[in-house]
């Protein structure tokens, strides 16, 4: 038996759960999924075309109580029996913007689903773990390990996670229950197709500024951000199965490996990470991900520049400046 957690809240990922739980249906596992809302239509997708060994389970990880309640199920249908995997996936990221410009509600909801909820989760569920001697199989993201612009409460939550996650590991050696970390590309799940979603996000995050921010920053710049993130998130890969495969093989092999890549590029941005200079990673990082043209309105008050002016060309304008200095 398996647990694959779907999400927890509006906004979360609704891709990788869902998939993971068909997947793992199909092959033969007697899947435990939790979802949000029963009625929803991924809950409803899953009772329409899986087996009847899956059992949905109603469960929002940030309420200990329901957490809890899964549990009591669990072990209703086990009997005696342990619990092969545990497959942590639900995580949310309802903020998108610099670290200075972030609501700190978004900082809060980011840690309470994607660290402090799967971390309830996890110890709940180790006893019976651990009488299997089970796997725990945790789909986290290359922003809790990289400064990805824009993306400081979700890459700090992500961060808790992966510290968690890897000492956990170490400390599970010894019971014979294997812990495997899984570092996604970048895939088009949940909201993230959802125009109107962005535009939601976009309007709380105006309205929630304080005056002197949104003057110095500019209106301006934070709808760059919005249309960048937007953009992007439309560009992601639809095809979610390196993700499910990786998923699969971490509950299945022998050896599973520690931490596992999926999808395109991803080992690339870990190895330039690795081992390139941080000034060519940081670049390589933020062509990667979001390329702003806009400054901040301040600095271009201070740089007594006009308009909605490139970084680069700022840049450029910077060194002419500098220019000018050395020669005088």
């Amino acid at each position: 038996p398996v647990i694959p957690s779907l999400p927890s809240s509006p906004g979360c990922d609704t891709g990788f759960g869902k998939a993971a739980a068909w997947r793992l249906d199909a092959q033969g596992f007697q899947v435990f999924a939790t979802v949000l809302d029963l009625c929803g239509e991924g809950a409803r997708e899953l009772q329409r075309t899986c087996s009847p060994r899956l059992t949905l389970l109603q469960v929002d990880i940030t309420q200990p109580q329901q957490v809890q309640q899964a549990l009591l199920d669990t072990k209703a249908k086990l009997g005696l029996r342990g619990l092969w995997g545990l497959v942590n996936n639900a995580g949310v990221c309802v903020n998108f913007g610099d670290a200075e410009l972030s609501l700190m509600s978004n900082y809060r909801g980011c840690m309470e689903v994607n660290f402090f909820g799967t971390l309830n989760v996890t110890k709940t569920f180790l006893p019976l773990l651990r009488q299997a001697k089970g796997r725990i199989v945790t789909i986290s993201s290359p922003a809790g390990e990289q400064p990805f612009p824009c993306l400081a409460a979700y890459g700090a939550s992500k961060a808790a996670l992966n510290l968690f996650i890897n000492t956990l590991r170490h400390e599970m050696e010894p019971w014979g229950v294997k812990v495997s970390t899984i570092l996604p590309s970048s895939y088009k799940t949940g909201q993230s197709s959802n125009q109107e979603y962005w535009e939601r996000q976009y309007k709380t995050l105006i309205h929630n500024l304080s005056a002197g921010l949104l003057e110095e920053y500019g209106e301006d710049y934070t709808r760059e951000t919005k249309d960048l993130f937007q953009r992007f998130a439309q560009s992601a890969n639809e095809d979610l199965s390196p993700v499910v495969n990786t998923v699969s093989e971490a509950l299945l092999s022998p050896r599973p490996l520690v931490r596992y890549y999926a999808g395109p590029g991803v080992g690339l941005m870990y190895f330039i990470y690795s081992y390139f200079p941080l000034s060519l990673s940081d670049k390589f990082l933020q062509r990667l991900f979001v390329q702003k043209k806009i400054i901040p309105r301040a600095l271009r008050k201070e740089n007594g520049l006009n308009g909605s002016l490139s970084l680069n060309n700022n840049n450029n304008n910077n060194n002419n400046n500098n220019a000018e200095k050395i020669k005088k």
